[in-house]
């Protein structure tokens, strides 16, 4: 009778050398860390750093980097601790977050539709969101916090509905949902300008600058609740980061895989819908990040699928980037950052278009 096969124990750390892979185990965890996907994310860190700097230095009133280190540690002169810690880092530090929260978003809506355009600015939830706003606005004259509420809710019925009329054999198809998000957006749009148009001179003018989408006069008086917010949404969007991959494999397979599909969609969906709520209500609708910081990640670390951490970094950087371009290309005259990323991600949306169609 021969002895049987004694089971071999995986060392604790190994490495796929297929594709770099660092794999750690312990007891009753393991963690499987791509080591492309994780020199990716510390350049986009780096990048993104060295842009804030770029920030906090040039302007109107330019300040030598030495400066602004100074400054951050809180000393140097009072005039330059002001320009730098009160004017220029709470809106730099808000692009940061935001561009995040923009990626993530996209990243969640691209992984549920399995489609390269189904982000929120496409399918109508970054419309949704804008309109609930501005009815606030207009309407109701509500503050900041009642127009983050009413962006919330806008972002979710319009969510609502789009899944409604996408939901055909059981399911919300991809491609029809984009279909009819782009249908929802343009009566949403023009629902908008309705808005714009029947209300005083005044609110008609504020509500067309916010509409842009613009970083101007933001402080710390929207930087930490951004920060609470997003502190309470982003960690449990990036512990759904396995259930979202098993989506996209189909629902039998991530069913079969023992993950709820329904519940799970249901879940990322209305966190999707938050993230962008969440921009809308502090800076307006900023569009394209969402669209094109998911995919610029993914062909970067050369993922099979959009990861949500390294499309965070990537939309951070990009959003920090979008509105140093704004304050700097035309100045004195400072661009809203959403036309920047409007005149580039168009560019994008097109390239992306052409490269779909010469696929199907």
């Amino acid at each position: 009778m021969s002895p049987s096969p004694v089971p071999v124990r995986p060392h604790p750390a190994t490495v796929d050398f297929g594709r770099p892979t660092l794999v750690t185990r312990g007891p009753r965890w393991s963690l499987r860390l791509d080591v492309r996907t994780a020199v990716s994310c510390a350049v986009f860190l780096l990048l993104t750093l060295a842009a804030v700097v770029a920030t906090l230095a040039y302007g109107t009133y330019g300040i030598p980097l030495p400066d602004v280190v100074q400054a951050l540690l809180g000393e140097g002169s009072a005039g330059t601790r002001t320009v730098v810690v009160e004017w220029r880092l709470p809106r730099a530090l808000l692009a940061v977050l935001l561009g995040a929260a923009l990626a993530v978003s996209g990243a969640i809506f691209q992984s549920v539709t399995r489609n390269p355009l189904g982000s929120p600015d496409i399918v109508g939830f970054s419309s949704g969101s804008y309109t609930g706003a501005l009815v606030v606005m207009l309407l109701t004259g509500g503050g900041y916090y009642q127009v983050a509420a009413g962006s919330l809710a806008g972002g979710i019925l319009t969510a609502f509905v789009v899944f409604v009329l996408a939901y055909r054999r059981g399911a919300a198809q991809g491609f029809r949902l984009i279909i009819v998000g782009i249908a929802i957006s343009a009566m949403l749009g023009a629902f908008n300008t309705w808005l714009v148009l029947r209300a005083d001179i005044e609110e008609a003018m504020l509500s067309a600058v916010w509409g842009a989408g613009s970083l101007n006069s933001l402080g710390y008086d929207q930087l930490w609740p951004v920060l609470a917010l997003l502190a309470l949404l982003i960690p449990p969007a990036l512990a759904c980061g396995p259930a979202l991959r098993r989506l996209e494999l189909g629902d039998d397979a991530a069913a079969a895989l023992g993950t709820r599909t329904e519940a799970v969609r249901l879940v990322l969906v209305v966190l999707g819908v938050a993230l962008i709520a969440l921009v809308t209500a502090a800076a307006g609708p900023i569009a394209f990040i969402a669209l094109a910081a998911p995919q610029i990640a993914r062909r970067i670390t050369r993922g099979s699928s959009v990861a949500l951490l390294p499309s965070a970094v990537l939309g951070a950087f990009l959003l920090v980037l979008a509105d140093l371009a704004g304050q700097r290309l035309f100045a004195p005259v400072q661009l809203p950052v959403g036309i920047v990323t409007v005149s580039i991600g168009g560019l994008y949306l097109v390239w992306l278009l052409v490269r779909e169609a010469r696929r199907t």
